[in-house]
């Protein structure tokens, strides 16, 4: 197998990951922590995403659209179609990153700062947080599918 070939499935496993990641969170997780009092719903996501920053979800956190970006540049030269894919991939894997990194990481801080068993309210850590992120985790699930989806194709038509 070719290196273009290679690095093209790479990019389609790390990012039907990272949408498989999200799209769990927008159906079930969220969904599930829902159903909680506001002291359990704080303290189980300070938990979910204490466990989040770890080696392996990073690499593919990051390696996403890094491979996306791979892809593309070793196929510059392909038909018109994988190469719009591939842009609509990167573009789209680039605006989950920035999602995250504009609304999902300053929340998650701010949950993480929450000190349930002291003097932090449960209630309005839970109120400041719980439906904007929830918003913009289904926007990020969109854009991640999409990116999953984009290069998969592309994948398929190699």
């Amino acid at each position: 197998m070719a290196a273009d070939a290679v690095v093209l499935l790479l990019a389609t496993i790390v990012n039907g990951l990272l949408a498989g990641f999200f799209y769990a969170f927008s159906h079930s997780v969220m969904p599930g922590l829902a159903r909680r009092d506001d002291r359990t719903y704080v303290g189980a996501f300070q938990g979910m995403d204490q466990a989040v920053y770890n080696p392996w979800f990073m690499s593919t956190f990051v390696g996403g659209p890094l491979l996306v970006a791979a892809s593309l540049v070793l196929h510059l030269d392909d038909d018109a179609t994988t190469v719009a894919l591939l842009v609509a991939a990167l573009v789209l894997a680039v605006a989950t990153v920035a999602i995250t990194a504009s609304v999902h990481l300053p929340l998650n801080k701010e949950i993480q700062e929450a000190d349930v068993d002291g003097g932090t309210d449960p209630g309005a850590a839970r109120a400041r947080f719980e439906e904007r992120w929830v918003r913009f985790n289904v926007v990020r699930t969109v854009t991640s599918v999409g990116a999953f989806v984009a290069v998969a194709v592309a994948l398929a038509l190699g």
